[in-house]
C-alpha cells in the first residue's frame, strides 16, 4: 500500500511540476519531501508496532502459562522460581483475568488507586475485549479463566509518535515558509522602495529644467494657452514625482475631505478620457467627510482603479464610484462594465506583473494594494465580478 502511495505521489509530482511556475516549484518540493518523510515514518513505525505487539502477545501468553502452572502445582518441593520470575517480569502490560462468569479475579499493572472502582475496571475490561483476543487458561474441567490485556504505555506512545513527528515536520515547514515569504516580501519591498526613490530622483532634474524653460518661454511671444497646458503637465509630473518619493517613506496621514479627493481624481481622469466613458458619482449626499489620508498617494489609487476600469471596458462603458459611511469604517466601491475577472483571479490581479494588456507592467493594482494596506491600514479587494458584465473593487478605510 505504501509503495503504491509513493508511486502515486511521484506521478502527481511530475504532473504538478509541469503546471506550476518555477517560483512555486521549491514550495512544492518542500511539501513533497515532508510527505515522503511522514509516510516513511508511519510505515517504519507501523512495522515496529506490529512487531512489538506480537512480542507483547507472546509475553502475556508466557505469563498466562506461568499462572496456570502456579495454580496447578501440587508438589511443594518443586522449584517454581522460574514461574515466579515470569509472572513478576510483567511490569508494563495492563492485564485483567476473569472467570467463566466474566467476573474479575485478578488484575495487574492498572491504576492502584482505582482498583476498588467497579466502573473503572468495567471500562478497562470492555476496552481490552474490544482490542485483543483473550488467552484461555484451563485450570480444571470446571474452571477456566481468561486473560485480557492491552498495549503497554511504551507501545501506545510509539503508536502516536509518527503523528507527533509529522506535526513537528509540518510545523517546521510552516515556520520555514513564513520565514521565506517574509524574506521575499522584504526583498520586494526594498525593490519597490529603491525603484520609487530612483524614479523620483531621475524625474527631478528634467522637471527643474522644464520649469526653467517655461520661464524663458514666457519672455518670448509664445501662445499663452500652450504655456498653460505645458505648465499643467509639468505640475502633473511634479505630483507623480512626489508620489514616488513617498513610497517607502514615513508618510503621515492627515484628516482630509475624502469627497473632495474623489472629485479631484475623477475630474482629472474624466478630462483625459473618451466621452464614451461615463463617470457616475454616488456620493453627492456627502459634502464633507474627514478621513486620515495621504492625499497624493490616495489619489494615485483612485486613478489606477479608474485606468484599470477603462482598460477593462475597452474605451466604452460606465464607471460608478460609490461612498458608504458605516460608523467607524468607510467603504468606497468602483464598479465598471468591463469584461470581468474570473473568481480564480480575484487575488492574482493584485500580484506584481499580472496584466491582461499587451502593453503594461502589471503594477497598478499591486501598487494600489500596497498604498491602501501598508500606508493607510485599509483593505482593497475584488468585491464581485461577472464575466462580460463588470467588476466592483472595494476599498475599506478606518475613519
Amino acid at each position: 500500500m505504501y509503495k503504491n502511495l509513493l508511486f502515486l505521489l511521484l506521478f502527481l509530482t511530475k504532473v504538478i511540476v509541469n503546471i506550476y511556475s518555477r517560483k512555486q516549484i521549491w514550495k512544492l518540493l518542500l511539501l513533497i519531501v515532508a510527505v515522503i518523510i511522514g509516510i516513511s515514518s508511519l510505515w517504519v513505525t507501523n512495522l515496529l508496532v506490529k512487531k512489538l505487539s506480537f512480542e507483547e502477545r507472546k509475553k502475556i501468553e508466557l505469563w498466562a502459562e506461568g499462572m496456570k502452572q502456579l495454580a496447578n502445582n501440587t508438589n511443594p518441593n518443586q522449584d517454581i522460581s522460574f514461574v515466579f520470575q515470569v509472572i513478576k517480569n510483567n511490569e508494563t502490560v495492563p492485564v485483567i483475568v476473569t472467570d467463566n462468569k466474566d467476573s474479575i479475579v485478578f488484575t495487574r499493572n492498572l491504576d492502584s488507586l482505582k482498583l476498588n472502582d467497579f466502573n473503572y475496571l468495567k471500562k478497562r475490561l470492555a476496552y481490552m475485549k474490544a482490542h485483543c483476543k483473550p488467552i484461555k487458561i484451563i485450570l480444571s474441567d470446571k474452571l477456566t479463566q481468561y486473560v485480557y490485556y492491552e498495549d503497554s504505555i511504551i507501545l501506545t506512545q510509539l503508536t502516536y509518535y509518527p503523528y507527533i513527528q509529522l506535526a513537528i515536520i509540518f510545523l517546521f515547514i510552516l515556520v520555514a515558509y513564513i520565514a521565506f515569504s517574509a524574506s521575499r516580501r522584504a526583498e520586494q519591498n526594498q525593490v519597490w522602495v529603491g525603484m520609487a526613490k530612483e524614479t523620483a530622483h531621475q524625474l527631478g532634474t528634467p522637471i527643474s529644467s522644464l520649469m526653467a524653460w517655461i520661464e524663458l518661454l514666457k519672455l518670448q511671444k509664445i501662445d499663452k494657452e500652450i504655456l498653460v497646458e505645458v505648465t499643467k503637465d509639468i505640475k502633473r509630473l511634479e505630483i507623480v514625482t512626489e508620489r514616488f518619493s513617498k513610497i517607502g517613506s514615513d508618510t503621515p496621514l492627515v484628516p482630509v475631505n475624502i469627497v473632495e479627493i474623489l472629485n479631484n481624481a475623477i475630474n482629472y481622469m474624466q478630462s483625459r478620457t473618451s466621452s464614451k466613458i461615463k463617470f457616475i458619482r454616488n456620493f453627492s449626499d456627502f459634502n464633507e467627510l474627514m478621513v486620515p489620508l495621504n492625499p497624493a498617494l490616495f489619489e494615485w489609487v483612485i486613478e489606477n482603479l479608474c485606468k484599470n476600469a477603462i482598460d477593462a471596458m475597452e474605451g466604452s462603458g460606465t464607471i460608478e464610484v460609490s461612498l458608504y459611511d458605516q460608523m467607524q469604517i468607510l467603504f468606497i466601491d468602483f464598479k465598471d462594465t468591463g469584461r470581468g475577472i474570473p473568481k480564480s483571479k480575484y487575488k492574482t490581479v493584485f500580484q506584481p506583473g499580472f496584466t491582461t494588456k499587451k502593453r503594461g507592467w502589471g503594477l497598478g493594482l499591486s501598487l494600489s494594494k500596497r498604498i491602501i494596506e501598508v500606508y493607510h491600514n485599509g483593505k482593497i479587494f475584488v468585491k464581485s465580478s461577472e464575466m462580460n458584465i463588470g467588476t466592483t473593487f472595494r476599498i475599506t478605510l478606518k475613519k
